[in-house]
């Protein structure tokens, strides 16, 4: 199945995520916020990123810019699991080069769903 990376500084929502993903199949490697998300996408290849927008040190938009940068991630689908519901956010992270937006809170089976569309292993 798919390796997934989540990036979200709140260990709860990562956790969730990791229980929903896990089971079907999906590896899921963590991260706390933009930086460190950053650093690992240098470091190991990802079917998928899933990543919260408001965080300490680099936040989601930020770290989605500077994965774009990055050619080994330029098709790699990325989707934004957040609160904020902004349209104007939505279309910022659009041009960002956000693949898909989730509102928090999510249902297990809509993250599944999502997750079966985006990825192709």
């Amino acid at each position: 199945m798919a390796t997934i990376l989540t990036v979200d500084d709140s260990p709860s929502v990562r956790q969730m995520i990791k229980l929903v993903l896990g089971p079907a199949g999906h590896t899921v490697v963590e991260a706390g916020d933009g930086s460190e998300g950053l650093a690992r996408a240098k470091a190991q290849s990802f079917d998928l990123v899933i990543t919260d927008l408001n965080m300490p040190v680099m936040n989601g938009m930020q770290m989605i810019r500077g994965l774009r940068a990055l050619p080994a991630l330029t098709g790699v689908p990325i989707v934004f699991l957040t609160t904020e519901s902004d349209d104007a956010v939505k279309q910022e992270a659009k041009a960002a080069g956000a693949t898909g937006w989730i509102t928090k809170p999510f249902k297990p089976e809509q993250l599944l769903a999502v997750v079966a569309k985006l990825v192709r292993v």
